[in-house]
């Protein structure tokens, strides 16, 4: 078939030297694409590298402590999927002798591990002939068939996973789904792709029809909630400072924070000040200041977080503060460990 053809061709001569590409070994497969998830290459790379050296079997994995986990994941986001390799981790050595499923169907009952990631593992790790779809095979096949399909709808999925199945190539699962992920992460781009060196251009109906930039559809628009964040940085008689846990479900999960301060909008930094003397510290305060007057925002899929660093001054020795060396030990999010490590430097 032309497509397929021109897609693994496309594919042997420009493909990225990448590691988990030169293993059939479903642990780094599976590394790798929960790495990947919601994440570049380019950003993901150094983390897959990090996460081999440090756990270079599955058992590591699940034997290490989930606060080195989440350490060794600080600035990836979306730390859930740090939270889901862990207990993964801990189910394929626990409950399958540290073997992972061998298809598809067995993959997918693993935590975290959805259609996509399933598919990708069963064909490049086994050669099973499953095709996988996401947002790149979406753009791919949406520009080059013309699909004006809304991939958010409710058939989409279902819809694009049966077109790429039909174009696979017999017992080329692997090569093919490759080459569909690649060509989408560096040709067939979001935003002005370089349609005339593309080999797939003189039959592609988006860029014969003038329509590169209107496909694939998606109509859905994500719901971003804004937060408002104070943090409370406390400076006690040694210069040790506290921090939390965060506990509940939601963001951070199970990272760590200073104590917070969330509002219900926007508030003006006296209005804020006046929350800050009557937060129960537990000790008495000296004194406190604004660390940033412009709040800095941090975007996450559906919410915008707008924070503000306080510190708290205390004339006396505070239970359970830490050091700033100890405290960076912690799994932070990462907007909190950059803040810290410029804040302390120039403290």
């Amino acid at each position: 078939m032309q497509f397929s053809k021109a897609l693994t061709d496309w594919y042997l001569q420009n493909r990225r030297d990448l590691p988990w590409r030169k293993t059939t070994d479903p642990y780094f497969i599976w590394l790798s694409e929960i790495i990947l998830q919601q994440t570049r290459v380019a950003q993901g790379l150094p983390y897959f590298i990090a996460f081999a050296e440090a756990f270079p079997t599955v058992k590591s994995l699940a034997e290490a402590p989930e606060e080195k986990v989440l350490k060794l994941w600080q600035g990836l986001g979306y730390y859930s999927r740090a939270r889901n390799l862990h207990a993964t981790a801990k189910m394929v050595n626990d409950e399958m002798t540290g073997i992972f499923p061998p298809d598809y169907n067995g993959l997918l009952k693993l935590k975290g591990v959805g259609d996509y990631t399933a598919a990708a593992i069963a064909s490049i790790a086994y050669g099973e002939e499953v095709p996988v779809v996401d947002g790149n095979v979406y753009r791919v096949l949406g520009r080059y068939f013309g699909i004006t399909t809304d991939i958010s709808s409710p058939g989409a999925k279902k819809e694009f996973t049966a077109k790429a199945a039909s174009l696979m190539p017999k017992g080329q699962a692997s090569l093919f789904n490759q080459a569909m992920m690649e060509f989408g992460a560096l040709q067939c781009v979001p935003k002005n792709p370089p349609c005339m060196i593309c080999p797939l251009v003189s039959d592609c109906v988006a860029f014969n029809t003038g329509r590169v930039n209107e496909l694939p559809v998606k109509l859905k628009k994500t719901k971003v909630t804004n937060r408002y964040f104070n943090y409370l940085i406390v400076k006690d008689a040694n210069s040790n400072s506290l921090i939390q846990k965060r506990t509940a479900k939601g963001i951070w999960h199970n990272l760590y924070e200073f104590p917070l301060l969330e509002t219900d909008g926007p508030m003006a930094s006296e209005d804020v000040e006046q929350l800050i003397k009557k937060y129960d510290f537990g000790f008495q305060v000296s004194g406190f200041r604004l660390l940033n007057n412009e709040p800095v925002i941090h975007k996450l899929s559906h919410q915008h977080l707008h924070i503000r660093f306080w510190e708290v001054i205390t004339n006396e020795i505070v239970a359970d503060a830490i050091d700033v060396e100890t405290l960076k030990t912690y799994p932070f999010p990462i907007i909190i460990y950059n803040f810290i490590e410029k804040h302390w430097q120039l403290s």
